[in-house]
């Protein structure tokens, strides 16, 4: 095959011929084996140790070993996260050897543990002492407003004798006026802060627990400060709490505890309260500095963990995987080699026994491997060789179900029919515009974007950009000739072929134009466009462009399965599946396809659903004005008598044609020669088995009923269900219409630029939002389900499984 713009052109039609393969492997070359096998990704290997639990596997020591380096560098992505970095791409890709690699990693994780545990002890030290200054600032206030009420109320306490006041007695003078002087007590006090939010629980329940014998005085503080014991910002406040007696104290110690109130001491003397803030304030100063070169130290080792993030990273995977692809291997008895079994494209043969040379030379074993072919009975995976134009469209196709081993593979149609359906219902060439140059944005740009994350919507449109592409350009296509241009039609390909004969063409009624020159060369004739014409003749033209692209694709389908059988060489599909299938449904809706083609090509004004109603209720009356050729009425009865035989011609004959195969297969296995060419010892067991299953012709029959009795409604309802084209197709027109005429042209009708202006913001916005997106989505989900369910369902069985090969490059980035 030759190589396209998109990379090597792959034959599509039928998946990649694959083969068993067994592979006996010496121990001393197997891990260089299986690294060269994952280099080339072309080799999916079989589990033969599925019945034991994977602690009992030979390499479970290693796995363990690989995962507990993994465990170290999700630790070490974890720290880069919290510290806003990356892991930047190495540029390097030399070997780097998995012992030194353990050790490092070991040493890195101790270092930041214990970076990490001295930053959090400092960082607790500078948040307690930075409370610790916040209640020696808000409590020595407290404290000097006491010291100025106390001089306030010197001469009313003169009257009494007593002794000069404490600071304890202002602060309660509101208790204390009336009391005997001589009678005054010593109180203690408790000063720290509580959470703001609790600050009017803790003061209820302190009241109440004390039964009032304690004073509570509170400062709120204007900035949230962080709290020592969980590290989050709070908002809190400081209290000081005054007491008497021991009981209290215990209690006020209990309470503070439970409402997570931190405590802090605090001193009378107010040349103490300064030496120790200045203390505090200085011990700040230097934790502050400790800190910071302790976080410099963290961000530089981690930025240094970064630039070789990616390929530790990777080697952990790839080592992770080499050994948990050696434990799918057997051990053979002489404890010298390991047995692997697997699947392999034919194609792959020769590269795969050149790496297995390859290993056996670079491990300077004595004996190479062997690569061995096995029959097998087994259906194959399935493998498609893609690039990045198809792999979208196989995509679609495998959301459906994955092709059988050797099917024909819809996605080689799908390239062309999907994108044209879409297009049917999305035909403006302004929007397929609009499409196309979204789309060239991601293919050009398609490998920056390709490296990074862009979200679940983005991913998707970028993912599928060569299917919108395709999309967009049938899109203009299709456009082109419904002469649409964000519903305006234009004179692209020549004048219109009519003209006015009359003043009354403002009348805006295609019945006072006539054709004065040729024909308009390519699409709809722009005249015809906002005539009161316009919509019964698109309604008629699309609705019957509809039934006939669904037809062909229908038949299309139908031919395909035809190819499928002739391949896997099924006669009796052949002659009592295609072939009523292709009767029934030509007779009577490839007939209406002919009628209709007929009906455009003549001018005819014959009404086809009068014909297609009297076929079948009155096949033997006269057509008269519905005549469209020459034996139409004996045609038409040919037609009914064949649809009406294709029902018992396909339900009938392939139950008994199973049956009468099954027992010539039974007959001819039960006396087989023993030397026969087709023995093989391998699959011989499992073809006994199947051969000696009884054959339950109920039902086989009971299956091909319900499949004829599908195919009879489903080619009513599928045919139905192409209408779809035509609906969204006149509603993409009609709502472009709407948004031209009642919204950019009415704005346009005032004489105000800004009344213009709001009119083209709303029109861009309603079409981007409605049209370039929902109808986009709407249309693409249409043509899916027509895909899915009208085409699909003729031919594919779609119950394969994939090729999944043991390949490095699928390693993804949060893969184990």
């Amino acid at each position: 095959m030759g190589d396209g713009i998109f990379g090597p052109t792959m034959d599509l039609m039928r998946s990649e011929p694959m083969q068993l393969v067994q592979l006996i492997i010496p121990i001393e070359s197997a891990y260089r084996t299986i690294s060269y096998l994952g280099d080339l990704g072309l080799f999916q290997f079989n589990d033969l140790n599925a019945e034991k639990s994977p602690f009992k596997r030979t390499y479970a020591a290693q796995i363990k070993r690989c995962a507990e380096m993994a465990r170290k560098l999700r630790f070490f992505k974890e720290q880069m996260k919290k510290a806003g970095l990356s892991p930047t791409k190495s540029l390097r890709s030399g070997d780097v050897d998995l012992d030194r690699l353990e050790v490092a990693l070991g040493e890195l994780e101790s270092e930041l543990i214990e970076i990490n545990s001295n930053n959090e002890m400092l960082q607790h030290t500078y948040n307690e002492l930075s409370e610790y200054k916040l209640v020696l600032q808000k409590a020595g206030e407290l404290f000097h407003s006491a010291q100025n009420s106390v001089a306030a109320q010197q001469s009313e306490l003169e009257a009494y004798n007593t002794a000069e006041a404490s600071i304890d007695s202002a602060l309660l003078l509101e208790q204390e006026m009336t009391m005997d002087p001589s009678k005054q007590v010593k109180l203690g006090y408790i000063s720290g802060l509580v959470a703001r939010e609790k600050a009017m629980a803790f003061e209820r329940i302190l009241f109440r627990a004390t039964r009032g014998n304690v004073f509570l005085k509170q400062s709120v503080l204007e900035n949230a400060v962080v709290d020592p014991v969980s590290g989050d910002k709070v908002e809190k406040n400081v209290f000081i709490v005054f007491y008497s007696g021991e009981r209290a104290k215990n209690k006020i110690l209990k309470l503070c505890e439970g409402f997570g109130a931190n405590r802090y001491p605090f001193m009378e003397d107010l040349n103490k309260q300064f030496q120790i803030i200045s203390q505090v304030s200085g011990r700040l100063a230097e934790l502050k500095t400790t800190i910071d070169a302790g976080l410099a130290h963290w961000s530089n080792l981690l930025q240094t963990i970064g630039f070789e993030f990616e390929q530790w990273n990777f080697l952990v995977k790839k080592e992770k995987s080499i050994y948990h692809t050696l434990n799918m291997l057997n051990m053979d008895v002489t404890k010298k080699c390991l047995v692997a079994e697997g699947w392999c494209p034919v194609f792959a043969t020769d590269q795969i026994q050149n790496g297995l040379r390859r290993a056996t030379l670079d491990s300077s074993s004595q004996i190479g491997a062997i690569f061995h072919v096995l029959q097998t009975k087994d259906s194959p995976p399935t493998y498609f060789r893609t690039n990045k134009f198809t792999s979208a469209f196989q995509e679609i196709v495998d959301a459906y179900g994955v092709a059988k081993y050797q099917e024909a593979n819809p996605s080689v149609y799908t390239i062309v029919t999907y994108p044209f359906l879409f297009a049917v219902m999305f035909g403006d060439w302004g929007h397929g515009i609009c499409l196309l140059l979204a789309t060239l944005y991601f293919i050009f740009r398609e490998k920056k974007l390709s490296s990074q994350k862009l979200g679940d919507i983005m991913e998707m449109a970028f993912s599928g950009r060569y299917v919108i592409m395709m999309m967009a350009i049938f899109s203009i296509y299709t456009g082109l000739i419904y002469n649409e241009f964000f519903s305006v039609p234009f004179e692209l390909f020549g004048l219109s072929a009519y003209g006015c004969h009359d003043q009354s063409c403002g009348d805006a009624s295609t019945a006072v134009l006539v054709k004065v020159r040729a024909t308009y060369p390519f699409g709809l004739d722009p005249k015809w466009h906002g005539t009161r014409s316009e919509l019964p003749f698109l309604n008629s033209m699309k609705m019957k462009m509809s039934i006939l692209f669904g037809v062909a694709q229908m038949n299309l389908g139908i031919i395909i399965s035809y190819f499928n059988a002739k391949f896997f060489g099924d006669n009796i599909n052949i002659w009592y599946q295609f072939v009523p299938q292709m009767i029934f449904l030509n007779s009577l809706f490839g007939y209406l396809s002919l009628l209709i083609i007929v009906k455009w090509c003549t001018g005819s004004q014959a009404d086809l659903y009068h014909v297609m109603i009297y076929m079948f209720l009155s096949p033997t009356d006269d057509l008269d004005d519905n005549q469209l050729f020459f034996g139409q009425k004996f045609f038409q009865i040919l037609l009914l008598l064949s649809a009406l035989a294709a029902v018992p011609w396909m339900l009938l004959p392939k139950p008994f044609l199973l049956k009468k195969q099954h027992e010539e297969r039974f007959q001819g296995q039960s006396y087989a020669r023993l030397d026969s060419s087709d023995y093989s010892p391998e699959i011989e067991p499992h073809s006994v088995s199947h051969n000696h299953e009884e054959f339950e012709f109920s039902e086989v029959f009971v299956h091909q009923l319900i499949h004829t009795i599908e195919f009879v409604l489903g080619a009513v309802s599928n045919t139905a269900s192409y209408l779809r084209l035509w609906a969204l197709s006149l509603a993409h027109s009609e709502l472009a219409s709407v948004f031209y005429d009642k919204v950019l042209l009415l704005s346009w009708g005032y004489n105000s630029i800004l009344a213009r202006s709001i009119g083209l913001i709303v029109f861009i916005f309603a079409t981007v939002g409605v049209l370039l997106v929902m109808e986009t989505l709407s249309a693409f989900l249409h043509a899916l389900r027509l895909h899915w369910v009208e085409f699909q369902n003729k031919f594919y069985v779609g119950d394969g499984y994939k090729f999944y090969p043991f390949s490095f490059a699928s390693l993804g980035e949060d893969g184990e």
